[in-house]
């Protein structure tokens, strides 16, 4: 198969996102599964219970698959002798995790409705209930996605930005996939809720841009509580509270942004950046205005499709076996 280029990618991207709009809906299992958002939610609820973080990191999922080639699970795909998956990617590697939540749900699904959701709506569907169970708001989310029949490691790498991105490489990296500079700050919220690693912090803390000192805009008593999190040459998977509230989907990420608390570069920025500043502002004091700009932003994302042929896959972390099981996308 020819290597696609990023710019026909792209281009590919953004033709798929009008068919979806068409094809994706609400409602799409009714008749074919209709306990199927219920049997997702009790699955990611029982997975919440079992670990809080839990939450945060199945949300997480849906940004880093439908970001690389769109929303078709090659996120959840092993690595084979002839594929390198996006899982060990730089972006993903000792990053994501509860990929085993996923195989739950997938597996409690084959259960009651055999061969009928695709792992690429379990995500969508895990992301939506992970939001709705930590106090954030709830929607109605658009699903009749098929799972992709390969992933690339190296398309991952390429697209997915660093914890050290600043606002200005975000907003031209969301501008590629249609959202928009208030979709990007709204998205990020999704860091109200989950924990960061010291990995991901350290430059800040010790050696900003290369200069060897700490990032100025990070508030002084703030830095000194990072400082003891992570001490300069300590352990840097140690992690903390990417907000105030890690454990409750609120807008206190905004209120620490402006307060110079943010716990990602990529996060502080946000304020820092002029272009950025005034909806982080804004969130900041309107909690249902950023659920709403949430909402918006996630149904959006969730509409990112590649064109390329897909699948209903038996098993969330390999393609089906045989190749009449493969249903091509019309």
């Amino acid at each position: 198969m020819k290597k696609m280029t990023p710019t026909l990618f792209l281009f590919l991207l953004n033709t798929a996102m009008v068919v979806a709009a068409a094809t994706l809906r609400t409602g799409f299992f009714l008749e074919t599964c209709p306990k199927a958002e219920f049997i997702v939610r009790d699955v990611i609820k029982k997975a919440m219970i079992r670990e809080p973080r839990n939450a945060a990191s199945v949300m997480r999922l849906q940004f880093h698959d439908c970001f690389v080639n769109g929303c078709d699970a090659s996120l959840l795909l092993d690595d084979t002798p002839n594929m390198l998956g996006e899982k060990l990617s730089l972006s993903n590697i000792n990053s994501l995790r509860s990929y085993e939540v996923i195989d739950e749900a997938k597996q409690a699904l084959e259960k009651v409705c055999p061969g009928v959701v695709s792992c690429a709506d379990i995500i969508i569907m895990a992301a939506r209930d992970a939001v709705v169970l930590s106090e954030g708001p709830n929607w109605e989310v658009k699903l009749g996605r098929k799972d992709s029949l390969m992933a690339s490691q190296e398309d991952a790498n390429n697209i997915m930005p660093s914890p050290r991105a600043n606002a200005s490489f975000l907003i031209e990296l969301f501008s590629k996939y249609n959202l928009s500079v208030k979709d990007l700050v709204a998205l990020s919220g999704s860091h109200s809720i989950g924990q960061g690693r010291c990995f991901s912090i350290v430059f800040r803390l010790y050696n900003q841009s290369g200069t060897g000192r700490p990032d100025p805009t990070i508030e002084p008593k703030f830095r000194e509580k990072l400082n003891k999190l992570c001490p300069h040459g300590g352990d840097e998977n140690v992690t903390g509270g990417l907000d105030a509230t890690p454990q409750v989907f609120d807008n206190q990420y905004f209120k620490d942004l402006v307060n110079g608390r943010g716990f990602l570069n990529s996060d502080q920025t946000l304020f820092t950046y002029p272009k950025t500043r005034n909806y982080a502002r804004m969130f900041s004091i309107d909690q249902s205005g950023f659920f709403k700009a949430f909402i918006e932003g996630m149904i959006k994302m969730g509409d990112l499709q590649s064109g390329r042929p897909g699948e209903i896959r038996r098993n969330c972390r390999v393609v089906n076996s045989r190749p009449v099981d493969i249903l091509m996308e019309t």
